[in-house]
């Protein structure tokens, strides 16, 4: 028997095996995309239409984009560059030192803090820049910072992020980093604070947390944990916060701090 009749449908064999071929497909498409799926007790599986969506991954219905539901807080919308304070200049900097007069009661006269508020000396510039549009907009709010970022220019905010940028950081003494700012919690998708902010890589619009008041550190963790700020980019830190452990959080807050953790 040559080839050509061996494919041929003159030949029984060959049809048994595609008709076999047919029919195996067919139950295995039955028992996947409608049986199986509407044996489950879950509602959006009920129905045949709605069975055979849910298996193949694909909407039941499709939306207009008019119909996708608005935000129901302001979020950030600053763009980041790398470089993007590169070039500051003495006169720059001059005029952020004066304007950050106003910022000495909280963040103190070098950028120091001896409440529990943020040290900003050493911050970076973007991180700076960014939380001052956060507050002038909205994206994250605050009783105190709100209103004092209400009225800055642009120009304002660049020159008060490069005037603490070019400020010398806290350097807090501490031992080894714990466990939760090393290597983070890969299973519950905690990466290590580390990755982003200084020790290993830092992120643009990550600041740095080294010498931060543990306080404010457990504060805005929790605020992200809760929702109640939310100008974190993509979400990131909202996701990370609310899979940390209140331990964790305590225990990465005092190393930053230089305070022995928990």
């Amino acid at each position: 028997m040559n080839e050509e009749s061996l494919f041929s449908l003159k030949n029984a064999w060959f049809r048994a095996a595609v008709g076999l071929t047919i029919v195996c497909f067919v139950i295995s498409a039955l028992i996947g995309f409608v049986w199986l799926p509407s044996a489950q007790s879950d509602p959006q599986f009920q129905g045949i239409w709605n069975a055979i969506c849910s298996a193949a991954g694909v909407p039941r219905q499709w939306h207009p984009v008019e119909s996708a539901v608005p935000p129901t807080v302001k979020l950030s919308r600053v763009e980041l560059e790398s470089h993007q304070f590169d070039d500051a200049s003495g006169l720059s900097i001059g005029r952020g030192a004066t304007l950050a007069l106003r910022c000495t009661m909280c963040h103190g006269p070098h950028g120091i803090s001896d409440a529990n508020s943020p040290n900003l000396a050493g911050q970076s510039a973007t991180v700076v820049y960014k939380q001052l549009q956060d507050f002038q907009s909205g994206a994250r709010t605050s009783a105190v910072m709100s209103p004092m970022a209400r009225d800055l220019a642009d120009q304002d905010m660049r020159d008060i992020a490069v005037y603490y940028a070019s400020l010398k950081p806290a350097a807090p003494v501490r031992g080894d980093a714990p466990a939760i700012v090393a290597v983070g919690a890969p299973l519950r998708n905690i990466p290590a604070c580390a990755s982003c902010h200084g020790g290993v890589d830092h992120k643009i619009g990550s600041p740095w947390l080294d010498g931060l008041p543990a306080a404010y550190v457990k504060a805005q963790l929790a605020a992200f944990a809760n929702g109640s700020r939310h100008n974190d980019i993509s979400e990131q830190m909202r996701n990370i916060a609310r899979n940390m452990t209140p331990e964790e959080i305590a225990t990465a807050a005092a190393w930053y701090a230089g305070q022995p953790h928990p």
